[in-house]
């Protein structure tokens, strides 16, 4: 059974930092793209970023680029996300998602596999 399994979320100050990996198992993991999508209370879950499977390309959401990273390690089967300069408006449940298609994809029923999520919160 595939696993997709987050970790490094916590508690931060507004205007620190933030690095989230995430240990995919039992898949190919060099074949999928690997997304990182996140939710709050009473919103929708929503996409945050996404890479290919070489890593050569990203795309990210107008409200984290600039401030947002993503990289992967095919040789660990992991992904990550550099989180610098969170707002309290990036306070939510980060999940990494795994999506065989070619290309990336933004929306949350594309990505066939997904992590159990991990809490961020960013006080003011």
């Amino acid at each position: 059974q595939v696993q997709l399994v987050e970790s490094g979320g916590g508690t931060v100050q507004a205007g620190g930092s933030l690095r989230l990996s995430c240990a995919a198992s039992r898949l190919t993991f060099s074949r999928y793209v690997m997304g990182w999508f996140r939710q709050s209370p009473g919103k929708e879950r929503e996409f945050v970023t996404a890479i290919t499977w070489s890593g050569g390309s990203t795309v990210y959401s107008d409200s984290v680029k600039g401030r947002f990273a993503i990289s992967r390690d095919n040789a660990k089967n992991a992904a990550y996300l550099q989180m610098n300069s969170l707002k309290p408006e990036d306070t939510a449940v980060y999940y990494c998602a795994a999506d065989q298609g070619l290309s990336i994809r933004k929306m949350p029923q594309q990505y066939e596999y997904w992590g159990q999520g991990t809490q961020v919160t960013v006080s003011s």
